[in-house]
């Protein structure tokens, strides 16, 4: 992962937005039209008019976004899933190019992150209910999810805005180490998170890593101070969530019920290992063909119990891309079509079916999106 200093974020971005937003077809003629390698994602999976279909359906999808932002800045979402279904929103408008104070969505962006910088408490904890109570503990992914989103827009903002968000990341950072470096029951949940409370044997899990991680390289990547060694711990929990006798990244490690692999766990692993620079590993592409084998063929039904469909589709999108070559060429082009397939009249994707139904369709509608859009190359974090 390289890093991309403040001035030339907000240049990439505004020249998108002074363009209209990139058509998904120019990005894809700028890829074509560089050296391919055997690791580089093949762009050319589908035609120009399948990629303006993506284009559209993402596009619609972002309108029914907007339609739903609250008085607050805050995007539709219950209060235990706040601020971060507010941060995948924010980064569904950026991955499509859209940048805060520019555009017909800067209004609406910079409202959203000021709603994000609101639910900061005094422990740096990006959360609107920090004690977790009612909501399953979930404060540490609602704070990763948001700090991740910061540190993707904090090159993107200038003047008050930026200058809020200066202040905000090395606090949320001083916060996720703190909950890193907590004492952990088995000395293999080292490195990891998992709740705010502690909840069954596992004091770490893969997920909620994953997230994290993300939020450290993000905020490395703007310049930041993120000691090597906190990355290099939680890169020690994710490869020890590797079982090499079935090839799959597991959501935790004590053996028990959550000893178990789905699309969220392995696509999650991988882009863990992508951040760290271990694209192509032989966990990496063990997982890519873990992934290849539970294809998301059924719309919004998964075949493990415990998975969730649009979570899992970002995820393995994300990790499909990362991997590049054959693994995207055969993952993408069967997943856009299942996505545009289902996509509803009004823009947005059904709300999960199994799990997390709660959480509502704008965050649906955002992870798809999300799921869409790694070819656009737009969202820092996710550039190869």
């Amino acid at each position: 992962m390289h890093s991309m200093s403040q001035p030339s974020r907000i240049l990439l971005f505004a020249c998108a937005a002074f363009v209209g937003i990139f058509p998904a077809a120019a990005v894809i003629a700028q890829e074509q039209a560089k050296t391919d390698s055997n690791n580089t994602p093949n762009l050319k999976v589908l035609s120009a008019g399948q990629w303006q279909q993506i284009d559209t359906a993402v596009d619609r999808g972002l309108e029914f976004i907007a339609r739903n932002q609250q008085r607050d800045g805050s995007f539709t979402a219950p209060q235990s899933g706040q601020p971060g279904i507010s941060s995948l929103c924010i980064m569904a408008f950026l991955s499509r190019g859209h940048v805060p104070g520019m555009g017909p969505y800067g209004d609406q962006l910079e409202r959203a992150i000021e709603f994000v910088l609101s639910t900061q408490h005094a422990s740096g904890v990006l959360s609107v209910d920090p004690r977790g109570g009612g909501s399953g503990g979930r404060p540490n992914y609602n704070h990763a999810i948001a700090g991740l989103m910061l540190g993707e827009v904090y090159g993107m903002t200038t003047g008050d805005l930026s200058n809020r968000i200066r202040q905000a990341i090395p606090r949320a950072l001083e916060f996720s180490r703190m909950r890193q470096t907590r004492r952990k029951r088995n000395p293999d949940d080292h490195g990891g998170w998992r709740y705010v409370r502690a909840y069954g044997p596992n004091d770490s899990d893969l997920t909620a890593t994953s997230w994290q991680l993300m939020f450290y390289r993000s905020a490395k990547n703007a310049e930041f101070d993120v000691p090597a060694k906190f990355i290099d711990d939680a890169m020690g929990y994710v490869r020890r969530c590797y079982i090499p006798q079935r090839g799959e990244f597991v959501y935790g490690l004590a053996l028990d019920e959550e000893h178990y692999a789905s699309g969220g766990t392995v696509g999650g692993g991988i882009v863990a290992l992508s951040m760290g620079g271990e694209h192509h590993t032989e966990m990496a592409q063990a997982g890519g063909r873990w992934i290849l084998k539970h294809p998301f063929t059924h719309y919004n039904r998964r075949r493990q119990s415990d998975d969730r469909y649009h979570y899992s589709a970002y995820y393995c999108s994300q990790a499909m891309f990362q991997l590049g070559g054959k693994y995207w060429e055969q993952f993408y082009p069967d997943l856009q079509k299942v996505l545009l397939t289902n996509q509803q009249r009004d823009g947005s994707w059904d709300r999960e079916a199994v799990h997390d139904g709660q959480f509502g369709n704008v965050y649906t509608t955002a992870l798809t999106v999300l799921a869409l859009t790694p070819p656009y190359q737009l969202l820092p974090i996710y550039q190869r």
